[in-house]
């Protein structure tokens, strides 16, 4: 059973607390993190906006499973059970979460919306402020919000008149309500990919919006994880490992223009590398391509009254549109004031802070690490509980 959580309003008498450690956010990264700080003796104050643990996890759409293996997915210090299939499934992702935060004894304050992390006067560290109680003092805090903690919802030409449903894919769950329709999904990464799979596989007519040229590799080949051999590519010099991958790729998904998908020039590994983009992980997406299950077509024009204009001139009627368009981790409102040294994505690009941001920690944001973001947050989990533990030991911020 997880150990008893706190919510907000059982700490709302107090008005100010003092911590070692402040952990947002209570998903892979957040609980990662705490644990690694308990085993060095350091007890952190975890604090999560939802009433559970590994929250986000909770809502994904259900046919979710791991695209890496249980062996480099877990976190530092518990297995994946050994019952569990080489891609966990998202409720038992869930139910792993839950696990850990039992096993390393982490109770979160739940409920706790964090407004802002404001810098105290001179070396005294962060003043972590809450939408509703305890305001929360401490020389480092570590913020896991993840990198999707909030969807991008981009206007479409035309939705004004639109008759339809437009919808962001964080609310998609299963095809039930859309059965008997015709439904768009705008976006080929990985979530685009499974819900229009999802969508296809329970009899809903399916199309797909592609606007740019997309990066596919197999989940496995011949048997083997595509996410090992990543992890070996990854420690060749890059110029060979890049161009092996995208040898890899070509030979085994090869051309797709027949079907409407372009092939970026840029490798897999070099675009997950440079960009932080994730190539798709085909689960059986391309095969319903090619047979003409799923309809592609390029990016969208406008929206008309009954469907849609695509930029090639082609017209098709749609009654739902999911906008599978991705997610902002929104860090800089967060922390106003303080220049976080986001990339273009608006991400971190260090997971220990320094200078300006020292004490300031974000574990679980790099998505340019080859094996997968479970394997990084493991790692920089370790990276930065180490960091914090020597710092307290000698009394620095």
């Amino acid at each position: 059973m997880p150990p008893p959580e706190t919510t907000c309003a059982e700490t709302a008498s107090s008005a100010l607390r003092h911590e070692a450690a402040v952990v947002i956010g209570a998903g892979p990264a957040g609980l990662a993190t705490a644990a690694c700080l308990n085993r060095l003796g350091v007890r952190a104050c975890v604090l999560e906006r939802a009433e559970n643990v590994g929250a986000s996890w909770r809502a994904h759409y259900r046919r979710l499973h791991l695209h890496t293996v249980k062996e480099l997915s877990a976190l530092p210090g518990l297995a994946f059970p050994v019952q569990a299939p080489r891609y966990v499934p998202r409720h038992q992702v869930v139910d792993y979460l839950e696990g850990y935060a039992a096993h390393f004894a982490i109770a979160p304050i739940l409920g706790a919306q964090v407004q802002r992390i404001e810098r105290l006067p001179g070396e005294a560290g962060w003043a972590v402020a809450c939408a509703h109680g305890p305001r929360i003092q401490a020389p480092h805090v570590i913020v896991a919000t993840g990198a999707n903690a909030y969807p991008r919802r981009p206007a479409l030409p035309g939705e004004e008149g639109y008759a339809g449903t437009v919808l962001h894919s964080h609310t998609y769950r299963d095809a039930t309500p859309f059965a008997g329709q015709r439904v768009l999904v705008v976006g080929m990464g990985n979530t685009g990919a499974e819900i229009a799979l999802d969508l296809c596989e329970a009899g809903v007519e399916v199309a797909l919006s592609v606007r740019s040229a997309v990066n596919i590799v197999h989940r496995d080949v011949l048997g083997r994880p595509t996410q090992r051999t990543s992890i070996l590519l990854g420690r060749l010099p890059p110029r060979l490992g890049h161009t092996l991958t995208g040898w890899l790729r070509d030979l085994t998904v090869g051309d797709l223009s027949h079907w409407g998908l372009r092939t970026p020039r840029t490798s897999p590994l070099a675009q997950l590398r440079e960009e932080g983009r994730t190539p798709v992980i085909d689960v059986g997406t391309l095969a319903r391509i090619r047979a003409g299950d799923i309809r592609v077509h390029p990016g969208i024009e406008r929206l008309q009254a009954h469907g849609v204009r695509f930029v090639d001139g082609q017209e098709a009627s749609f009654d739902t549109i999911v906008l599978a368009t991705g997610y902002e981790a929104g860090l800089q409102a967060l922390v106003p004031g303080v220049d976080l040294d986001l990339d273009a994505r608006g991400l971190p690009r260090e997971a220990i802070g320094h200078g300006a941001r020292a004490g300031l920690h974000f574990p679980g944001f790099d998505l340019r690490q080859p094996g997968g973001l479970l394997r990084t947050i493991a790692q920089q989990a370790q990276a930065v509980a180490q960091a914090v533990a020597q710092a307290v030991a000698q009394g620095k911020v």
